[in-house]
């Protein structure tokens, strides 16, 4: 079961006098690219959490975000008495001012608050791990169903490029004849005397050149191969990401050698097929 690197998860804790909210959001990229939101006090936790989510997402554009909101009585932050009044001396001194005008200014000044450092408290963190946990579950089932989505428009794309192989290989007797017969008529249009066997020997040489068979046994073992990779029980995004170049690689050459319209036709509509393909393949884990 493949997934997809799109997802969101978010769980909400209410402790008695906080609640704690964890948001994840994550959309492709190449590689794990993390982006962590939290409160300063609790930064110390930030490379444990960081591994955490590291570990259970493992690719994707991921924001992270830490939301401690307190709903009690009690609160760290308290007013730096001593230095609001000095501001408001200063800026006695510079204007005269009513004394609530000039408490509301140096209580925007730098340094007019202080929050004493708490160390972070076990079952406080206990609660957020558990917060991150129960969202890092909600994301990755979100992923899933995502995938499935994604699973189910791969099985018909790969259904459209079989058949259209099957195509391929029904008119290719018809194209080598076509070939043959062109060539032929090329050199009996010509004034000069050919040599039979030679020009026998140089037709098969120049079929040879344009001959399939390999590129349609390579094409059909790819397309069997990848559904067998989507069918496995791992996501592995870059894996069929390499898979669907090799089927290019075999479409692509199959249209240079083709030098038959109705092949090249369907060729352009193999290729659309797959471009599909490689749009949706971004978004696999």
């Amino acid at each position: 079961m493949i997934q997809s690197m799109t997802g969101f998860g978010k769980h909400v804790i209410q402790l008695p006098s906080k609640k704690i909210t964890v948001e994840l959001k994550s959309l492709n990229s190449k590689s794990l690219d993390l982006n962590a939101r939290m409160p300063s006090a609790y930064r110390e936790k930030e490379l444990e959490l960081r591994k955490l989510i590291a570990s259970s997402l493992v690719r994707g554009k991921v924001d992270f975000g830490l939301y401690i909101e307190n709903t009690g009585d009690s609160t760290s932050a308290q007013v730096n008495e001593v230095t609001v009044r000095q501001y408001m001396e200063q800026l006695k001194s510079i204007a005269d001012g009513d004394a609530i005008r000039l408490l509301e200014m140096a209580l925007r000044m730098p340094d007019a608050m202080k929050t004493d450092k708490e160390d972070i408290d076990e079952a406080e963190y206990s609660s957020i791990k558990e917060a991150l946990l129960e969202a890092l579950s909600e994301i990755n089932n979100f992923r899933s169903e995502e995938g499935s989505v994604l699973e189910a428009d791969f099985k018909l794309r790969l259904q459209a490029l079989t058949s259209l192989l099957e195509e391929v290989i029904k008119i290719d007797p018809e194209r080598q004849a076509t070939i043959r017969e062109r060539l032929e008529k090329a050199v009996a249009d010509l004034t000069v005397e050919v040599d039979a066997n030679r020009f026998e020997q140089e037709l098969i040489y120049y079929l040879e050149k344009y001959d399939i068979t390999e590129e349609k046994v390579r094409l059909n073992n790819h397309l069997e191969y990848f559904t067998k990779t989507l069918n496995s029980s791992d996501s592995n995004g870059k894996k069929l990401a390499f898979i669907c170049q090799e089927i290019g690689r075999e479409i692509n050459t199959i249209g240079s050698k083709a030098n038959y319209a109705p092949m090249q036709q369907i060729v352009v509509q193999m290729k659309d097929e797959l471009e599909k393909i490689k749009e949706q393949m971004l978004n696999v884990l």
